[in-house]
C-alpha cells in the first residue's frame, strides 16, 4: 500500500509543509500496523478505507491533524488502541478528533436505535468542541456510501436511510453542498434502485432534447453580459436524480414539468457585479413576479449567498438563474470546509460564525434533552430549516424554520423572553402566539415577570430550541409538583397509621429506600406524586404493624377527610374527562402511573371500577375552601330547531361570566336537535346558575349535565 500513501503525500505537498506531510505518513503507518490482518468486505486491506477518507479531506485542503485523524479514526473502535496511547503518540488534538468520531462500543444499549442515537449525540458534542470532527465524519460516511454495494440489501438501505435523514442535512446545514448532493444520489440509488434507474434513463433521454436550448441560453446570457462589460462564467445547472424525485413527490409534479425548467449559474467577480448582472438578465428576459430571492443581503443559515430569480425565456420556458461571486460559489460548494480551501479569503468568517452558533445551540439542546432519542429528534427538527426571516423591533434579522410562531421567535431572542412570553405584536398588531410567521414581518414579544411556559405551546412550536426549553421547564415543574403532591399523599397515608414522615427513624427510611432502589427521600416522594408508587403501601412499609401502637379513632377520622385539592396542583393532578368533576362535587382520586392523581366524581362509573380493581391506588380527596381556577364541564341540551336559538344560548352563557369551549349540534328529525355544549365554569353552583338560565329559554326542552 506504499504507492497509495505516496500518491496522497504528493497531493499534500501542494499545500502542506514537508513536516506536516511526514506526520500524516506516520499516522498512516501506525494505522496500517494497527489494522494488520483486518480486511474490508470486498477483500481489500482495511487501511484502504482510512486512506480513501484522507483523499476526500485532501480535496478540501483540510489541515494535517484532520488527515491524521482520518488515518486513525477506526483504531480505537476496531483495534483496541486506547485514546491515551494516541495522545502519547500523536498529541491531544488528534486523539480528541479520533475519539469524537469513534462509536461507543463498551456500553450496552437496549436497542440499535438507542445505540445509534447515543453515538450521534457523542459525535455532536465532540463537534461542538472542534468542528473538524464532523468534517472527518462526513468524509468517512462518504467513502462508506461509495462502497455500499458490498453490504447486504438490508444493511445497505439502513445505512443509506441514516445518511439521508442525518448526514445529508448536516452537510447542508454546514454548507457542504457537494458532499450533500453525493450523499443524496448514492442514498437514493441504495434505497430505491428501480426509481433511480427510471429517472436516470428519463434524464438521459431528455438531455438530448434540451442540449440545443441550454447552449443557446448560455450563449445569449454570456453575450449580453460581455456587451455590458461584465466578466462572467455561465454554467447550465444539471438536475440531480434525488432532487427530481423529491420535487415530483412533494410538489405533485410530473417529470416533464420539472425538466421543462432550465437552470443556470452565473459566476461573476464581486457583489456589485452580482446586482448589475441581475438587472441585465431581467432586461434580457422578463422576470416572473414573486420568484426573486436575495440571499446576499440575507444569507441562509449555513452562510449560503446568491441571488435567485426565475425568468420567462424563449417560447415561454422558465429559466432559473443563480447569480453569485467566485467566493460565494466556493462557499456554496464547500461550506465550512471553504475555511481550509480558501484560507486567505475573509468571506468564510460568516460561515464559521454561523456554524459555531448552530453548534452552541446543539450543546444547549443536549443539556435540556431527557435522553439520546429525544436529542436526536430535536436535532432532526433543526436540520430541515425551510427558512423565514423575521425582524426584531430594532431591525435585527432572525432566521427561523418555516411555520415558526411568536413563541419560537421569543426563544430565539433569549430563553428568559420565551419563558415569560404572554403576547406578541406582529407588524404592530396583537397576534396569537400560535400564528405562523412569514418572511419580512416584525415581531415584538410582550413579557410579564410572573409568566411561565404553557404546556399547550408544545402543540405548535416548531424549533427544537423552543421545544427543548419548554420541555425542560415543564420537567422541572413536574418534578417539584410531584414531590409536593407525593409528600401530601404520604403524610396523609402515614397519619392514618398515627405517624408522619418527619417522625420516622432515619434508619427505617433508608432501609425502605434501599429496598426500592432509590437514593433519597425526594426520589420516593416524586415517584409517589407521579403515581408510580402507592402511598398506602409505602406507609405500611415505613410503619409496620408491629412497630406502631393502636391508632385512635380521632386520628383515623382525621386521616379519612381526604387531601385538599386547590386547583393549582399543576401537571401532577388531572381531571377526568369522563365525569368532569367540579368544586362542590364529592370527589375521589386514583393514582395513574406517570400522570399522578386523576380526579373523578365520587359516583363516576369509571372510579367505581377502579376502586374495585385497585383499592390501594384510590385516594380520598376533598375540595379546598377556595379553588383558584376554572374547570371544564359539558351540558346536553335538547332543543327545537329554531332560528337564532344558538345565539341566545351563547349570550346567556356569556352573561353568566362563563366561556364556551365547543359546540356540537346533532339533528334529531326536522324539528328537534341535541346540543353538546362544552363550558369553562368556576364550580358546581356556577354551572347550576347557567343551567337555570338556559332551561327557561323558549325552544329549550331539557338541560342536563353530562356525567359518566
Amino acid at each position: 500500500m506504499s504507492s497509495g500513501i505516496d500518491a496522497l503525500c504528493d497531493r499534500l505537498q501542494t499545500y502542506l509543509t514537508s513536516d506536516q506531510v511526514e506526520e500524516v505518513r506516520r499516522a498512516y503507518l501506525f494505522s496500517e500496523k494497527a489494522h494488520l490482518g483486518q480486511f474490508r468486505r470486498n477483500g481489500d486491506p482495511y487501511v484502504t478505507h482510512p486512506l480513501a477518507v484522507a483523499h476526500i479531506l485532501c480535496d478540501m485542503h483540510m489541515d494535517h491533524q484532520s488527515l491524521m485523524a482520518a488515518m486513525l479514526h477506526d483504531v480505537i473502535e476496531d483495534t483496541g488502541v486506547s485514546k491515551e496511547a494516541l495522545t502519547s503518540e500523536f498529541g491531544a488534538d488528534v486523539a480528541a478528533l479520533v475519539d469524537g468520531v469513534t462509536k461507543l462500543t463498551q456500553v450496552h444499549f437496549n436497542s440499535k436505535a438507542e445505540a445509534q442515537a447515543e453515538n450521534f449525540r457523542k459525535m455532536i458534542l465532540a463537534m461542538t468542541q472542534d468542528v473538524r470532527v464532523i468534517v472527518v465524519k462526513l468524509a468517512d460516511r462518504l467513502h462508506n456510501m461509495r462502497t455500499l454495494d458490498v453490504l447486504t440489501v438490508e444493511k445497505r438501505k439502513r445505512v443509506a436511510r441514516e445518511t439521508l435523514e442525518i448526514y445529508a442535512p448536516i452537510a447542508m446545514r454546514l454548507g457542504m453542498n457537494d458532499i450533500r448532493i453525493e450523499y443524496e444520489e448514492l442514498g437514493f440509488q441504495a434505497i430505491w434502485p428501480m426509481r433511480a434507474e427510471r429517472i436516470r434513463r428519463a434524464v438521459l433521454a431528455a438531455r438530448g432534447h434540451r442540449k440545443e436550448m441550454v447552449t443557446s441560453l448560455e450563449v445569449a446570457i454570456g453575450e449580453r453580459l460581455g456587451a455590458e462589460g461584465i466578466k462572467a462564467r455561465v454554467e447550465g445547472r444539471e438536475k440531480h436524480l434525488y432532487s427530481i424525485y423529491q420535487k415530483m413527490r412533494e410538489k405533485q409534479r410530473s417529470f416533464s414539468e420539472i425538466m421543462d425548467v432550465y437552470g443556470f449559474r452565473v459566476i461573476v467577480d464581486g457583489v456589485d457585479a452580482c446586482y448589475r448582472t441581475l438587472g441585465i438578465v431581467h432586461n434580457l428576459y422578463k422576470p416572473i413576479p414573486g420568484k426573486f430571492k436575495d440571499y446576499i443581503a440575507i444569507p441562509k443559515t449555513n452562510g449560503y449567498q446568491s441571488l435567485h430569480t426565475v425568468l420567462k425565456g424563449p417560447r415561454g420556458v422558465p429559466i432559473e438563474v443563480q447569480i453569485r461571486s467566485e467566493a460565494m460559489d466556493a462557499m456554496a460548494s464547500n461550506g465550512i470546509a471553504a475555511h481550509w480551501l480558501y484560507k486567505s479569503d475573509g468571506f468564510t468568517n460568516t460561515s464559521q460564525t454561523r456554524a459555531r452558533e448552530w453548534m452552541k445551540s446543539l450543546l444547549e439542546l443536549q443539556r435540556n434533552a431527557g435522553d439520546s432519542m429525544e436529542f436526536i429528534e430535536s436535532v432532526k427538527i433543526d436540520l430541515f430549516p425551510d427558512e423565514v426571516y423575521i425582524f426584531t423591533p430594532k431591525g435585527r434579522i432572525l432566521t427561523l424554520p418555516r411555520g415558526a410562531t411568536p413563541v419560537d421567535f421569543a426563544y430565539a431572542v433569549h430563553s428568559d423572553i420565551g419563558d415569560t412570553c404572554v403576547a406578541a405584536r406582529v407588524d404592530n398588531r396583537l397576534a396569537p402566539l400560535s400564528l405562523p410567521l412569514t418572511t419580512g414581518q416584525t415581531v415584538e414579544i410582550v413579557t410579564a415577570p410572573g409568566a411561565r411556559p404553557n404546556p399547550g405551546w408544545l402543540d405548535f412550536v416548531v424549533t427544537s430550541r423552543a421545544r427543548a426549553k419548554i420541555r425542560h421547564y415543564l420537567k422541572d415543574q413536574q418534578q417539584g409538583e410531584s414531590r409536593d403532591l407525593g409528600l401530601r399523599l404520604l403524610d396523609k397515608a402515614l397519619s392514618g397509621l398515627g405517624s408522619k414522615l418527619d417522625a420516622l427513624p432515619e434508619k427505617r427510611v433508608r432501609k425502605v429506600l434501599g429496598e426500592l432502589g432509590m437514593t433519597d427521600t425526594e426520589a420516593l416522594l416524586e415517584s409517589i406524586g407521579l403515581g408510580n408508587q402507592v402511598p398506602q403501601i409505602i406507609a405500611r412499609r415505613l410503619v409496620p404493624e408491629d412497630d406502631h401502637p393502636a391508632v385512635s379513632r380521632t386520628v383515623q377520622r382525621q386521616a379519612g377527610k381526604g387531601i385538599s385539592i386547590r386547583g393549582t396542583e399543576g401537571l401532577v393532578v388531572s381531571y377526568a374527562r369522563c365525569c368532569r368533576p367540579l368544586p362542590g362535587d364529592e370527589i375521589m382520586g386514583h393514582l395513574s402511573s406517570g400522570r399522578g392523581v386523576v380526579i373523578h366524581r365520587h359516583k363516576c362509573r369509571n372510579m367505581a371500577a377502579e376502586s374495585r380493581a385497585n383499592p390501594d391506588k384510590c385516594v380520598p380527596l376533598r375540595w379546598a375552601d377556595t379553588v383558584s381556577r376554572e374547570f371544564q364541564s359539558e351540558l346536553r341540551i335538547a332543543l327545537a330547531n329554531q332560528r337564532g336559538l344558538l345565539a341566545v344560548i351563547a349570550r346567556e352563557v356569556t352573561d353568566s361570566d362563563a366561556n364556551i369551549e365547543h359546540i356540537n349540534v346533532e339533528e334529531k328529525g326536522s324539528h328537534h336537535g341535541v346540543m353538546q355544549l362544552g363550558l369553562q365554569v368556576r364550580d358546581r353552583i356556577h354551572l347550576a346558575q347557567i343551567i337555570k338560565r338556559i332551561r327557561i329559554l323558549p325552544g329549550v326542552d331539557k338541560v342536563t349535565r353530562v356525567k359518566a
